[in-house]
């Protein structure tokens, strides 16, 4: 079974704009010229690992390793390094090693925070470390695509969790990195009906579920296809995203 039908739909896309500035991934476009494979490092915690999803399959990695090879015609292979419940020190700490190895990747999709932001972590360390793995990431040539926090019902202090949305936000901005927002694009959905968000999510509320991690695919698709080749991409994932 397969949710991209679903994800073609007016109902997948936010009503917003959700990448907060558009990049020219020059690595990944050198690559693309050249024919040579793109290898993509997905590091994250549990939205990364797919929890939430029927199968590993629909997890968002999966999905956008099959869009991007329809897209770009070419060999792509995307690592899923998601770990669920994990904090920004432990995945710093494993992309850093990741970042040593003899085939590192050549490009970061980080999704963060959301753990940092229930859990009650502190905001400067936050910040320190989301632009200590940026940092590591730019020394050595490899790019990097933010995925800030997701929005989901029930967060008990809204203002304290939309801090940490912003610090990602205001991280890439100074560290000059696109920040997909997946914050801006679920809580759009909620916006738009409490039905779509839900269609969106599994079972616990929290997680996406398999259309939720579809849309996330299709999405950061969309927006790679733009961030390599500017003019061949719709341009309503590409804009500056205002401030949640």
């Amino acid at each position: 079974m397969s949710y991209s039908a679903l994800s073609d739909e007016a109902g997948c896309s936010g009503a917003k704009p959700i990448l907060s500035a558009q990049a020219k991934m020059e690595r990944l476009a050198s690559r693309l010229k050249k024919s040579e494979p793109v290898r993509i490092l997905a590091i994250g915690s549990s939205s990364t690992q797919g929890i939430g999803a029927s199968s590993p399959a629909f997890s968002y990695p999966v999905q956008l390793q099959a869009d991007l090879t329809r897209i770009w015609k070419g060999t792509v292979v995307i690592e899923n390094a998601g770990i669920g419940g994990e904090t920004i020190p432990e995945t710093v700490a494993r992309l850093e090693a990741a970042l040593l190895k003899a085939d590192k990747p050549d490009l970061v999709i980080w999704q963060v925070g959301t753990n940092d932001a229930v859990m009650g972590g502190d905001e400067g360390q936050f910040s320190d470390f989301l632009r200590q793995g940026i940092d590591a990431a730019q020394e050595v040539g490899v790019e990097v695509l933010l995925v800030d926090q997701q929005y989901f019902p029930a967060i008990k202090d809204l203002g304290r969790y939309e801090r940490f949305v912003r610090l990602v936000g205001t991280a890439g901005a100074a560290e000059q990195v696109p920040v997909f927002s997946r914050y801006r694009l679920m809580k759009a959905w909620g916006e738009r009906s409490p039905d779509v968000l839900g269609s969106m999510l599994s079972s616990d509320g929290f997680h996406m579920g398999d259309r939720g991690y579809d849309c996330l695919a299709h999405l950061l698709a969309d927006s790679l296809r733009a961030m390599v080749a500017p003019a061949e991409a719709p341009n309503r994932a590409v804009a500056a995203a205002p401030r949640p």
